[in-house]
């Protein structure tokens, strides 16, 4: 889910060594006056290993690399950077906000929760805590509690990042509008070119699942104009050949795609255009960066639920499906148990999720149809949206 890669905004795509750079409300301690501006933040603890909120900035960054290079050992590495923080000034906001985020990385969002508003007990005026605590709020399925943690975010600190995680919001309630018009503040308010890619790939999100192809093409261009490095909009390109039937075109897009970042969305859409292609797919790559992230302390039972019912065992992705649900019950969660139960010959224990997967208007195609699907089987009249390819389904889910 897109919430996942806001928290500290995506300029630091590609970045093996940090600047330093802001983290919360109240600078960082020690002098800095003599040192050149670029610093790297190795450097800087280096010299001042005493800096704690250094050691939870550099936690933090180390959890958007993992995110953003689908390289999970930055997990460990920032539960390292996480814990030398800690054991500095347990009781630090921005440590507090660190901790946080590693949690949420790691899909341990009720910790994830409770650190963050630590964290905001400790420092109201802490911005980036409130960001975690919006997405991992989101992830537990309370939306009310993440549009208050969004709106703390806008006052305190409107941005890139604020007004993201405003747009996700409004889409979850089915304000498309809303969305666009969010995402429209966030590229004006952009100045680095990977938070302007970031912005642009969003709107052709927006498009792709309105089912304006062209516009979505358009936007994910933009981005790479901005970011030619910005791998998301390298694989908007390729969901768009592929939902126009330009298969060939698609996968040799994918396969640029997962050379640069091999992240399990990319190789299960990558793996369904192969197989809308008549070509066989190879799961080898996927299954090995599961237990990457299983090594790494990363639970996602969501991403096996997903994969198990299209593509492998129903039984096996109920079971995953009720353990995602059980510890984060969200609109994704939900639609994964809705439809596991249905591709298990479940339908009638299934609905009921899907009711809950498309109650708050979030315009998502897939749910949509999973949902139809579902009442269909149980002998109820009801429109299959005939433009919606099946057999693309993961290029139809948010990344």
């Amino acid at each position: 889910m897109r919430a996942f890669v806001i928290f500290a905004g995506l300029a630091l795509i590609g970045a093996m060594t940090f600047t330093i750079l802001s983290f919360s409300a109240a600078p960082a301690p020690g002098p800095v006056a003599d040192k050149p501006s670029t610093e790297t933040l190795q450097d800087r603890l280096k010299r001042l290993p005493g800096d704690y909120r250094g050691w939870a900035q550099l936690a933090s960054q180390y959890v958007d690399q993992a995110r953003i290079t689908g390289d999970p050992s930055y997990y460990t590495k920032a539960e390292g950077a996480i814990t030398a923080a800690a054991k500095l000034r347990a009781g630090d906001d921005a440590v507090l906000t660190g901790q946080a985020a590693l949690a949420a990385g790691r899909h341990e969002f009720a910790e994830a929760v409770r650190l963050a508003e630590r964290a905001i007990d400790v420092n109201p005026y802490g911005a980036p805590a409130y960001g975690v605590l919006a997405d991992a709020r989101t992830q537990l399925g309370d939306l009310r509690g993440a549009q208050r943690a969004v709106d703390e975010m806008l006052d305190l600190r409107p941005g890139v990042a604020a007004f993201a995680r405003a747009s996700y919001a409004a889409e979850l309630r089915g304000d498309r509008a809303g969305a666009r018009k969010y995402l429209e503040m966030a590229q004006d308010d952009a100045w680095q070119p990977a938070d302007l890619a970031y912005a642009r790939y969003y709107l052709g999100e927006l498009a792709l699942h309105s089912g304006d192809l062209a516009t979505a093409a358009g936007w994910y261009a933009k981005a790479l104009q901005a970011y030619p490095g910005y791998t998301p909009a390298l694989a908007g390109r390729a969901r768009t050949a592929a939902l126009s039937g330009r298969l060939t075109e698609a996968l040799d897009l994918y396969q640029r795609v997962v050379e640069r970042l091999p992240l399990p969305q990319y190789l299960i859409e990558q793996g369904e255009t192969q197989i809308k292609a008549g070509r066989p797919a190879d799961w080898t790559l996927l299954k090995a960066q599961r237990k990457l992230f299983q090594a790494a302390g990363v639970r996602d039972d969501l991403t096996w639920a997903e994969f198990e019912a299209d593509h492998g065992d129903p039984a096996a992705a109920v079971e995953h499906a009720r353990a995602e649900y059980a510890r984060n019950p969200n609109l994704v969660a939900a639609d994964a148990l809705a439809w596991a139960l249905f591709k298990a010959g479940k339908p009638a224990e299934a609905l009921p999720y899907a009711r809950k997967a498309t109650a708050t208007g979030w315009q998502n195609p897939l749910l949509k149809y999973h949902r139809a699907k579902i009442e269909q089987a149980l002998g109820r009249s009801v429109k299959v949206d005939a433009g919606f390819d099946p057999t693309l389904s993961a290029l139809a889910r948010f990344s």
